[in-house]
């Protein structure tokens, strides 16, 4: 029999752990050890009483990777929770990115036109220059961006995803 060539899928993993430090290195290690790549990484404390903070990534693998992944996860200390955000049902993901483009004339002129179609705003303007902040799902910041190479595009940074999960739920519980 042949062997099967599973679909390569992009997945939004939340892990919250302890803020405290040499985590995040764990869980890159794990990553970096078995040849995993992280596509976007995010973190932030969450609950400043409990000392805890959200890592946010994605990466992309088969579905027996993506298990692999989440199971090896589960397994560091000090993880509370392992979120397939893919998995679990609809979520809400968002980039902030801030582009830079170097432009005159007419293309100035376009560069703003497009920005105001992506409600982007500007942040920053010189006689020569915008640096525009960008917000929203990553294909967003991707058009954008895309947009701007040919009207002189000349920086990007971005944030990485950051997501949760819609609806009531969520991994912090009430008290």
């Amino acid at each position: 029999m042949p062997p099967r060539d599973d679909p390569i899928e992009q997945h939004t993993i939340s892990v919250l752990v302890d803020n405290e430090p040499g985590v995040l290195a764990r869980v890159i290690g794990l990553f970096s050890g078995r040849g995993y790549n992280i596509e976007s990484l995010t973190v932030a404390e969450v609950e400043r009483h409990k000392s805890q903070s959200r890592i946010t990534l994605v990466t992309s693998g088969t579905p027996m990777i993506i298990e692999q992944i989440k199971a090896q996860l589960d397994r560091l200390v000090p993880v509370h929770s392992v979120n397939d955000l893919t998995m679990e049902g609809p979520f809400v993901e968002r980039e902030l990115g801030l582009i830079k483009v170097q432009s005159t004339g007419e293309k100035r002129i376009e560069a703003l036109r497009i920005a105001d179609i992506f409600r982007a705003r500007v942040v920053d303007s010189t006689t020569e220059s915008f640096t525009f902040e960008v917000t929203g799902a990553s294909g967003k910041l991707d058009a954008f961006i895309g947009l701007m190479k040919p009207l002189g595009l000349n920086d990007v940074s971005r944030t990485g995803v950051v997501a949760i999960a819609r609806g009531s739920g969520g991994v912090l519980g009430t008290e």
